[in-house]
Parts: C-alpha cells; structure tokens; sequence
C-alpha cells in the first residue's frame, strides 16, 4: 500500500512540475468583458497566444497579455534546466471569476437614484507543455 502512494504522490508531483500557475486579483473589469478575451486564447500555444492578446484591441487584452508573461516566467523559474524554445508550451486552462462589485449611486430624474455596479474579476491562467501523441504505424 505505502509503495503506490508513494508513486502516486511522485506522479503528482511531476505533473504539478509541468504546470505554472499566474493570478490576477480584483482586475477592474467586468468578468464578461475578460472572458471574451480569455476564449480567444483557451488552448492556444503560448507564443500564438502573446501575439493575438498583443495586437488586440480590447482593454482587458492588455491584462490577459502582462498576465501569461507572468505564468510564463513561473514555468521558466520551476523548470530551470528546460528551456521555453525547445519545450513548446500552451495555455492549458484559463478561469475568469467574478470580483468584488462597488456599489455606486447616480443620481436620476425626479428625485429617485439609479444604481451602478462597478465590477471585477479574478482571472487565473495554467500553462503546461503540450502533449504530442505518438502514432505507432504497424502496416
């Protein structure tokens, strides 16, 4: 029993190697804005993906952009005897949850107030390498 725990736990622990993880906190963005944004870039290898969040036009672009930079230096500081140009790498999963809301007054005609809700967001990206399937050919 202790020796398949243990591989296990080693299995587990080179998995979570692999993978590098970035957080992003009270983004002042609305979440559905960001997640516009996050699917173009779900999936997509790393350095395609820096080139679509660069030359895009939305704001939270921007964001997403200094964010994977970010996980991607966390990937080169945990595996430092790999390097980024032989080991290709993709965003894996990224997760774009709600924030915090400020609650703001506006005032509006005839006396009465009208609510605004300015909102945030959590984003959280993975990178890990992208796994190649190797086809055995037996003819």
């Amino acid at each position: 029993m202790g020796a398949r725990k243990r591989e296990r736990a080693e299995k587990l622990k080179a998995a979570k190697k692999a993978t590098a993880i970035a957080v992003l906190r009270d983004c002042p963005t609305s979440p559905r804005k960001m997640r516009l944004v996050a699917d173009i870039i779900r999936g997509v290898e790393v350095n395609k993906a820096l080139a679509i969040l660069h030359f895009s036009k939305q704001d939270a672009a921007g964001r997403l952009e200094k964010l994977l930079k970010s996980a991607i230096a966390n990937w080169e500081a945990k595996n430092s005897n790999e390097s980024l140009e032989s080991t290709p790498l993709c965003v894996k999963t990224i997760m774009v949850d709600g924030g915090r809301q400020l609650k703001r007054v506006q005032p509006a005609p005839q006396g009465r107030a009208n609510r605004i809700r300015k909102r945030s967001n959590h984003v959280t990206i993975v990178v890990d390498k992208i796994e190649v399937k190797q086809v055995n050919a037996e003819a």
